[in-house]
């Protein structure tokens, strides 16, 4: 926590958040924590509220969400372990609920790489790919990617007990690969934008492909109200 610039979290939450927020309607974002303490009695929890109300997490815009962040910091105490799979099914239960096509959902996870639940969280995965939506996880910090990568499934289509997930839905992005070397700026939003999206236009088209869904016919395009304006003389 710097009083004066944002921590890498809080960097990688703005620059993607910036990125990906352009594809809501409503620019409200539920937002979620894994792996912490939760006042005020210290259970562990990794499915929790940033805005600490479970009834309704959603943030207004990325302002919002970076809002609910910092105050959640400031509430919880962090603690291992480190399980995805929770959140995941979270809104792979959201998803579960609309399959006509209406709406499409996709999961930003920022992360440091490590994980605690492998098992569950290829299982969920491997689950979720048959729904509308899609994961992008950002790593954050120097440590070494491995299970994210796994979990990627661009060389090794991801699988858990014998189930091979039915498309990819998993994008990975080490987020140090777009920083300057003081680690407060990003070097290109262009390039983080390309790498953000790379996927997902190929992942949402599979899905309604599969299922048979054809885009809703178009709105008839704009055309400004005409003021005609008259003068006497």
């Amino acid at each position: 926590m710097n009083p004066y610039q944002l921590n890498a979290y809080g960097m990688a939450l703005r620059a993607v958040g910036e990125i990906i927020q352009d594809y809501d309607s409503d620019k409200m974002f539920p937002a979620l924590g894994f792996g912490a303490r939760l006042p005020p009695d210290g259970r562990v929890s990794h499915e929790f509220a940033l805005n600490g109300n479970p009834q309704n997490p959603y943030c207004h815009g990325i302002d919002g969400v970076m809002e609910a962040y910092y105050k959640s910091l400031k509430c919880v105490q962090l603690y291992g372990p480190t399980n995805f799979a929770p959140v995941i099914n979270h809104v792979a239960r959201y998803a579960a609920s609309v399959k006509d096509g209406s709406q499409y959902f996709v999961l930003l996870i920022i992360t440091d790489g490590v994980i605690s639940d492998m098992a569950q969280t290829k299982e969920s995965i491997v689950n979720a790919s048959k729904l509308p939506m899609s994961i992008i996880i950002v790593g954050v910090g120097p440590a070494e990617f491995d299970a994210m990568e796994e979990l990627d499934g661009d060389v090794v289509r991801i699988s858990s007990r014998g189930r091979f997930a039915e498309r990819d839905i998993v994008q990975f992005v080490p987020f140090r690969d777009y920083i300057d070397r003081s680690g407060n700026h990003v070097l290109s939003m262009a390039r983080l934008a390309k790498d953000v999206l790379a996927e997902i236009p190929e992942q949402f088209l599979s899905y309604m492909r599969v299922r048979g869904i054809k885009p809703s016919p178009a709105p008839p395009p704009y055309t400004p109200p005409v003021h005609v304006l008259q003068t006497q003389i």
